[in-house]
């Protein structure tokens, strides 16, 4: 067996004791330099917070340990990252994403992610949640404020 293959199966046995606790099948191993830093679940149905999702918790608990750059990191989920799990994958630099069940795998059990995919590629203007640009001058002024004092570190 691989290392994928073992850090994958560790993710999707991880997902099935979360559905014997009465969670959601998903888990999620977070790897870096082939050790395990990081293992979690879905926790949607402990917390009611709907971002509690495994590949975020496996993000912040690295973050706590790593800071926010998770370069050289490795995610090992067991269905297809969701949009704001794969962007926050993006924004914290994560190197690879290894899962287990597609969305057209998990579709026929209303566990797909396709739809939000779907809206998330449509222009904002057409997507089905509004989403309004109201431009602020001061937004222009706190940012360059933010850069004067990141470039001054």
């Amino acid at each position: 067996m691989t290392d994928d293959q073992q850090h994958l199966h560790h993710a999707v046995q991880l997902a099935k004791a979360n559905v014997a606790a009465g969670g959601r099948p998903f888990g999620a191993v977070l790897v870096r330099d082939g050790k395990v830093l990081v293992e979690a679940v879905n926790e949607i149905h402990l917390s009611q917070d709907p971002t509690a999702h495994a590949e975020m918790l496996a993000i912040r608990a690295a973050s706590q340990q790593l800071g926010p750059r998770l370069d050289g990191c490795v995610i090992y989920a067991s269905g297809q990252p969701c949009p704001m799990c794969l962007s926050a994958m993006h924004l914290c630099g994560i190197s690879r994403v290894v899962f287990a069940a597609s969305n057209e795998v998990a579709a026929p059990f209303g566990l797909s992610t396709a739809a939000i995919y779907q809206q998330m590629a449509l222009p904002l203007a057409e997507q089905k949640l509004p989403v309004q640009h109201l431009p602020q001058a001061a937004m222009q002024t706190l940012y360059g404020e933010w850069q004067a004092l990141h470039d001054a570190e």
